[in-house]
This record gives structure tokens, C-alpha cells and sequence, in this order.
């Protein structure tokens, strides 16, 4: 939220505008109230587009779209001129967070119970959306709102109508139609599009909402190798629970024609829709943050804001800076009391916008650690990987991957407490495993500093040292990336693996082996792993087979890989004492 402009309006139609809440492609969006005190979302056209006939040919037709739509799964339209100078159209403001938000920010992946409720009334709403002779052509997750009673979808910015004479604006204002994580197959290529997509999206969504993360990975690997595997390959499916995969399977069919329709999903989807349906402890967040926006106070009218009023309504209009952000996905600034600029966090869990949170955590636990629990350094039987983030008590500050054995578990903490040296997090919980079903969330984490890059981890009796590891895009060392096959010449043509630069957490490594059978024929397995720690070792996931001919191929144990001093790739199993493989970097 930033307070209004000297050159901004301050009233459009019946609403009095009081404070920017960002900008996106077709232009500037405001917080405004209505004379009966309702809040909402105003977008104002940006100038150049307001002068282009073919672009106020389009809005028009939005906005009636937006009438057609209704409100019971959308933000409403509450008003529009689509005739002014600077043509506008004002929506209900909705009082909660993005998907996006809650996932990345705050709460985390969502239960199961929760995941039905949100694919069921996703589907509604969809059905809605198509019914009025629409395809959103953009279902996200910073798209989709969570509310005390139901999500809504909004920003139909790159919506169009069924009946819109093909190509005849789809280029010429330069609006993006579609993001990549979650656009479909026929979006991807270019083709028709339909309200298939949107399945494809929605399917896309609940992957994203069940693990927080995508069902074809992220586009840091690049943007040409993300469509790709949208369009050409499975998705990864790991961590969403087995009550949905067939419907999600399903939606992210390649062929829109074998997709189920919305109409269908809506019947197949059972969900509760008298009780709550989203956890206790979200739900509570929700409504306080709906509190503090209806005691948000109006700017006086025709001006800013003078100095005397700031300290009166700015804070509370920081305290609902998460549910103004959703409005256009913008990255937005709070102003603290004595206009500063500091980072909006987002979330419904968030405490650091409160001009009371307890002091964050110190900036040298920040950051990524990696340790061995068990084995050691060269030959890991056990690795966890830490991933700590700024926040206060309460806040999930702490990501863990930990890998050995046959189990990889993916899971988040909460902040307990901290002080200069010592960081208590609270027992875990599990957003995401390999294989399903095994893992047990950790107990509660002490790390105490030991040096700037060194910590003592304690849990559940176990205890190690922990040290400073890479993040990022570009997290694995570039010693592991490359095509490898068998030093032994053997099996040189039998046997490849592929490590790709990229986060941790990501599906990165990829093995194809080819074996001769007893009876004769050829035994094809290809898998994929998922990369949990990048040092000392590289440590992998358990298999997901992604390919197989025949019934012979076994899920390996996580491994790890290490390069010697000749520049080999060893891997050793992480749940056994055999001998390495070795492998030589492919000519």
C-alpha cells in the first residue's frame, strides 16, 4: 500500500480513491470506497491504452463480461466508465490473501481435506467463469483468493470472450496471454484455446497448492525448457495425496478433448460446502485481517493526506498490505510510521507488519546449512538440509529436506524462539515425501552459532555440525552438471545419467538404464530424482520412475555423488555398503 500521488485522481465515479495498491499491464489500481463505505479495487486505464480504439473495444467487452460472471466465485463489479478519459472499473475488494501467498509466505502446502474443498470450489468457480461465455486464459495461484467463505478468481485483465473474432486482439496491446508455470500444452504452442485450458490450469494449481512447487518445475531452468516439458512431458506428481491424483492426472491431460470439463469436475468433486474449509488456525488469520480493513479511515477528500492523520490510518492499512497485494500480484512496500520503506512480507501468517512483532531472527542463522546425520562427510548415510528464513515466532521460518536411507522428507517449521546465538524451531510438518506415506516430521530443532559459518544442530538427541551451503537458481556445483556414463566401457552404451544445473528441491537428475533379462529381452528403467543437498555431497531422492519397459525395475535407495581427484562421478547408495559406481563425463 502507498499513499496516493500528487498527480493521482481521487475519484473515480462514485468511489473516493485512498491509496495506490500497484500497477499491472492495462494500468494503475487503487484502493477506493464506495459512499456507502464498501472497499474496492479501482483500475485505471493507462493513458496510451485509453487512446487505442481497438483496446477500448476489448475493455468494453470485459467489463460486460465481468457483469455475466456475477460475484459468487469472482470479486464483483461494483462500477465502470468505460467511456471516460481515463476509462476505469472498480471490483469488491476481497478481504484475504493469494494462494501464492499462503503457500510461499505463510501457511505452506495445504492439507488434504483443504486441497478437496479448493478443488471443488475452484471447479465452481470455472464453471461460472466459462458459463458466461469466458476463458480466464490465466488461473493461478497469485489469481485465486482465499477467503473465510470460499476462493475467489480474479484478474480477467486477459480474459476473452468466446465470441471474440479470432486474432483481432490478441497481439496488438502487448498483454501476455498466460504465465508459464502454468499455462497449458495448446497456450504453449500457439494453438486455439478453450476453456480445456483453464482444466489444464486449475490441474497445474491443486499440484502447486498440495507441494508448493510446480507439476513441470520452475521456469529458472529456462523459460523455452519449462514450455517444453509442458507441452512433451509428465508431470511430476510427488507429495499430492493419493484421494486426487487421478482427477489431477486427469486435468493435465496433453489432449484438451480428454480433459474433464468444469461442468464435470464440479460433480465429481465432493466437498462440504455448509462447514469450513480451510484449518482453524488460517481461518482466524483471515478474520482478523478482514477486521482491520474495515477500520481502514478515508483520506480527506481532493488531497493527501496531511502529516497530522498518517499515524492514524497508515498502520492499519499496513496490516492488510497482504490482502492489498493480491489485488495485482505487484511486489509492494509498507510505510512504517515514520515513512520508511521496509519489504512487504505477505501471508496470512506473517507478524512482521505489526508495529509490535518480536524481533526477527538474527542474520546469522539466514540462509541455507547442510549437515550429515549419520556417516560422514565422504560417505553420507543421512543428510539434512536447513533453509532459513527472516520472520518472528510463529512464523514457518524454517524448510528442511532430509535425505537418507529409502526416504526422502520434505518438510517446514515453525519459530519457536531466538536470541544472538540460539534458534529453536518447533516440530515440523511434512509437506512433501518420497515415497508416500513413510515420513515422520522432525522434532524440535536447536541451533546454536558455533561460528559464521558453522552451527551446532540438536533434535530428537541427535546432534551435528552444520555449515554454510549454496541457494539459489544455481544452487548444484558446476563439477556434478553434464551428461555422465560407466567408466567401464561394458556398459557404457547401457547406462546414462543427466545432472542439470538448478535449486535444491528440484527434480534435476536423470537416470536411463538399459539391462539384458534372463529370458532374452531388454529391461528399459528411466527415473528422476529430486536433489536435497548439494554439499559435501550431492544427495538424491529415492527414484520416481518416469518410463519402464517390462515389470523389472526396482525404486533405488537416495544416493549421493561425489567427484574424485580424477574428475569421476561416484555414487553410493545411501542405505547400503556396497561398492561406488564410478562414471566419466560423456564425450
Amino acid at each position: 500500500m502507498h499513499v496516493l500521488e500528487p498527480g493521482d485522481p481521487r475519484r473515480m465515479g462514485d468511489f473516493t480513491l485512498i491509496g495506490r495498491l500497484g500497477a499491472g499491464g492495462m494500468g494503475q489500481v487503487f484502493l477506493g470506497r464506495s459512499a456507502g463505505g464498501r472497499a474496492a479495487a479501482v483500475k485505471v486505464v493507462r493513458a496510451e491504452l485509453a487512446e487505442d480504439p481497438e483496446f477500448r473495444a476489448r475493455f468494453r467487452q470485459e467489463v460486460a463480461a465481468l457483469h455475466r460472471v456475477g460475484g459468487e466465485w469472482t470479486a464483483p463489479m461494483l462500477g465502470a466508465d468505460t467511456e471516460a478519459a481515463a476509462p476505469w472499473v472498480a471490483t469488491e475488494y476481497v478481504a484475504g490473501p493469494s494462494l501464492q501467498q499462503v503457500v510461499e509466505s505463510g501457511y505452506g502446502p495445504l492439507p488434504e481435506a483443504t486441497l478437496h474443498s479448493l478443488a471443488g470450489r475452484l471447479a465452481r468457480a470455472l464453471r461460472a467463469i466459462h458459463g458466461a461465455g469466458l476463458v480466464h486464459r490465466d488461473v493461478k495461484p497469485s489469481n485465486i483468493l482465499l477467503t473465510v467463505d470460499g476462493p475467489r478468481v480474479i484478474d480477467f485483465g486477459i480474459a476473452r470472450a468466446l465470441d471474440t473474432v479470432a486474432g483481432s486482439l490478441r497481439t496488438s496491446t502487448g498483454v501476455v496471454l498466460g504465465s508459464p508455470g502454468f499455462m497449458s500444452p495448446e497456450q504453449v504452442r500457439g494453438e486455439r484455446v478453450t476453456p480445456a485450458a483453464d482444466v489444464f490450469s486449475l490441474g497445474s494449481v491443486l499440484v502447486y497448492a498440495a507441494t508448493g512447487r510446480l507439476p513441470f518445475g520452475s521456469a529458472e531452468l529456462g523459460l523455452h525448457a519449462l514450455m517444453f516439458r509442458i507441452a512433451e512431458e509428465e508431470p511430476d506428481l510427488t507429495g499430492v495425496p493419493p484421494t486426487l491424483t487421478a482427477l489431477v492426472t486427469a486435468c493435465l491431460a496433453k489432449d484438451p478433448q480428454r480433459r474433464p470439463t468444469t461442468e464435470q469436475l464440479a460433480v465429481l468433486i465432493r466437498t462440504d460446502e455448509d462447514g469450513p474449509w480451510l484449518p482453524a488456525e488460517l481461518l482466524a488469520e483471515l478474520g482478523r485481517l478482514a477486521a482491520r480493513m474495515l477500520t481502514a479511515e478515508t483520506p480527506p477528500q481532493g488531497s493527501p493526506a496531511p502529516t497530522r492523520s498518517k499515524r492514524r490510518w497508515r498502520p492499519v492499512l499496513a496490516g492488510v498490505v497482504a490482502l492489498a497485494a493480491v489485488a495485482t500480484g505487484t511486489a509492494l512496500t509498507l510505510l512504517d510510521d515514520d515513512g520508511e520503506k521496509g519489504p512487504a512480507t505477505g501471508g496470512p501468517a506473517s507478524r512482521s507488519a505489526s508495529p509490535s512483532a518480536e524481533p526477527g531472527i538474527p542474520d546469522e542463522f539466514v540462509g541455507a546449512w547442510e549437515g550429515v546425520l549419520d556417516g560422514n562427510p565422504e560417505l553420507p548415510k543421512r543428510v539434512l538440509r536447513l533453509e532459513i528464513s527472516p520472520g518472528g515466532p510463529g512464523d514457518k521460518v524454517a524448510a528442511y529436506i532430509d535425505t537418507g536411507g529409502d526416504l526422502q522428507c520434505t518438510g517446514r517449521g515453525k519459530l519457536v524462539s531466538t536470541d544472538a546465538d540460539t534458534l529453536v524451531v518447533g516440530k515440523g510438518q511434512i509437506t512433501a515425501e518420497v515415497p508416500q506415506g513413510r515420513c515422520t516430521p522432525l522434532s524440535q530443532q536447536t541451533l546454536t552459532v558455533r561460528s559464521q559459518d558453522v552451527l551446532v544442530w540438536e533434535s530428537g538427541g541427535l546432534t551435528a555440525e552444520f555449515h554454510r551451503s549454496a541457494g539459489g537458481r544455481d544452487a548444484v556445483p558446476d563439477q556434478y552438471v553434464g551428461v555422465w556414463v560407466p567408466a567401464n566401457a561394458t556398459y557404457r552404451e547401457k547406462e546414462l545419467i543427466r545432472i542439470t544445473q538448478g535449486p535444491v528441491g528440484g527434480r534435476l537428475v536423470r537416470m536411463s538404464v538399459e539391462a539384458a533379462m534372463d529370458d532374452g529381452t531388454e529391461q528399459y528403467c528411466d527415473s528422476t530424482f529430486v536433489i536435497g543437498a548439494v554439499s559435501p555431497v550431492l544427495a538424491l531422492s529415492p527414484a520416481a520412475y518416469t518410463a519402464e519397459s517390462g515389470k523389472g525395475c526396482r525404486q533405488p535407495d537416495a544416493v549421493s555423488f561425489t567427484v574424485g581427484r580424477d574428475g569421476h562421478l561416484l555414487l553410493f547408495s545411501m542405505d547400503a555398503d556396497a561398492e561406488p559406481g564410478e562414471y566419466v563425463r560423456k564425450s
